[in-house]
């Protein structure tokens, strides 16, 4: 039998999730007059003509292990969440969005690309972190899809040369959220990108982020202070809004005024006054933050620092009172410092403002199910990486049917953090900055994601990243 990656896209989705369960196969190759599935030979006789009525072809069959076809069904038919429908997706009587968009919440996809190529059309769903293609779409049905959402995101149709974003709220008889548009002119079309924005903030708790005690203990001192500011730095998709999100849950009292300014708002909290960014009518985060210290707030949540004008808004509301939380785009706690810096922040008042330093990142997590454990060795790393701070072995995904045959099972947040004491606001008011790492015993992502990978939690190749910045 072939490696199941070899099964191209088309082939897969020419059977629904439904009925490749309900059979028990998973289809090898499709003819116009042929239908080839991998099967059992337990069921194989049993199926056939019902699968030769139901696709008006003939039928085959390449037998193997009952296994095989489990491993093969948790790897291409992924269960999830419940959704109205699983049916053929771009069938001719189907709806093509709304299908879609019910298949990604089923398999908890965060993001939806749909992409045209000279010859072929696809689309990818992002789970975990990682993009992996879900279907193809033929070349005549892809403009009528686009149009499709650019009519539900209230967007121009005739315009097909310039970026357009939107926003369409999906709801049925099971959940509802919304789904944040981008379309993008291409060579040979228009890529659109959907990402699925969850309401339900139930399940995000601050204790369950992957804080050590000592970073949760430091990080609740920082977050009830009455004014300062809070930073929370790393890429994009690095988890930071899902932490400012489980922040604004413990601060959310009745006593307590609390303002956000978001792009997009991500999740609803009661008691919360969130307001949508919406630049292209000029309001911006700089200007929100001007109307937010008119409205007698206690506490005020940007959504990002992009730019000089909103870091010195930032640093005013933090000296008038008020306590500020924020993201912004640095690869560490330290650098952060240094960013606020360049932007023309003087250091006396950043040394009088700020409360906190972090940053973070996702690392996934390896299915504890079937993981294995192995040697490591110096082949292994290739870098100038210490060996004395690895393990002598390491452990290495495989997968199975518990992870959709990813060798991953969900991710966990790493954190690096600067507790800003009376001690480093000198040092940053001196602007030594190098010197901050052994006055804050600051413990490096690249550490923490080798604690992880001794712990046998993650692999090397997930933490490589993080390795290779420690060069």
């Amino acid at each position: 039998m072939p490696e199941p990656t070899q099964i191209p896209t088309d082939v897969i989705q020419s059977i629904t999730t439904d009925q490749a369960w309900h059979y028990k196969i998973v289809p090898k190759a499709i003819s116009d007059t042929l239908c080839v599935f991998y099967a059992s030979s337990d069921n194989s006789g049993v199926i056939a003509d019902e699968l030769k009525l139901l696709f008006g072809k003939e039928i085959s069959f390449d037998l193997v292990a009952e296994e095989e076809i489990q491993n093969l069904l948790s790897r291409y038919y992924r269960k999830g969440k419940q959704s109205k429908s699983s049916g053929v997706l771009f069938s001719k009587h189907s709806d093509y969005l709304m299908d879609l968009i019910q298949e990604a919440y089923r398999i908890e996809c965060s993001d939806i690309h749909i992409e045209t190529y000279e010859e072929r059309c696809r689309v990818r769903m992002r789970i975990d972190g990682k993009l992996i293609e879900r279907f193809t779409i033929s070349k005549e049905v892809y403009p009528s899809l686009v149009n499709k959402i650019k009519i539900k995101a209230n967007l121009d149709i005739a315009e097909k040369r310039l970026p357009q974003d939107g926003r369409i709220f999906y709801t049925d008889e099971f959940c509802n959220f919304d789904i944040r548009v981008s379309v993008l002119p291409g060579l040979h079309g228009e890529k659109v990108v959907l990402r699925l924005l969850s309401k339900d903030s139930t399940h995000i708790e601050i204790d369950s982020l992957g804080f050590t005690n000592d970073q949760l203990k430091a990080y609740k001192n920082s977050i009830v202070k009455p004014h300062g500011i809070i930073l929370i730095s790393g890429p994009t998709g690095s988890g930071k809004t899902t932490t400012l999100y489980a922040t604004l849950k413990i601060l959310n009292s009745v006593e307590s005024n609390i303002l956000t300014i978001e792009d997009p708002i991500e999740y609803t909290l009661e008691g919360i006054n969130q307001v949508q960014l919406k630049e292209d009518i000029g309001l911006t985060f700089a200007n929100a933050l001007r109307t937010f210290l008119r409205q007698d707030p206690d506490i005020i949540m940007l959504g990002e620092i992009r730019d000089v004008e909103t870091a010195q808004m930032a640093i005013r509301a933090s000296l008038t009172g008020h306590l500020v939380l924020s993201t912004i785009h640095t690869n560490s706690a330290i650098g952060t410092i240094s960013r606020l810096q360049d932007m023309g922040i003087p250091p006396y008042l950043l040394a009088s403002t700020l409360n906190l330093s972090v940053a973070q990142r996702l690392i996934r997590k390896l299915c504890p199910h079937c993981k294995q454990e192995k040697p490591l060795l110096p082949t292994d790393i290739n870098l100038r990486t210490n060996m004395d701070t690895l393990p002598s072995t390491q452990f290495i995904p495989v997968g199975c049917n518990l992870c959709y045959y990813t060798g991953y099972k969900g991710r966990r947040a790493i954190y690096e953090m600067i507790e800003v004491t009376d001690d480093i606001r000198q040092h940053i008011r001196k602007q030594q900055i190098d010197e901050l790492y052994s006055k804050s015993m600051l413990k490096t992502l690249a550490q923490k994601a080798i604690e992880m990978f001794a712990e046998g939690e993650t692999s090397l190749e997930e933490i490589f990243p993080l390795l290779v910045d420690m060069q």
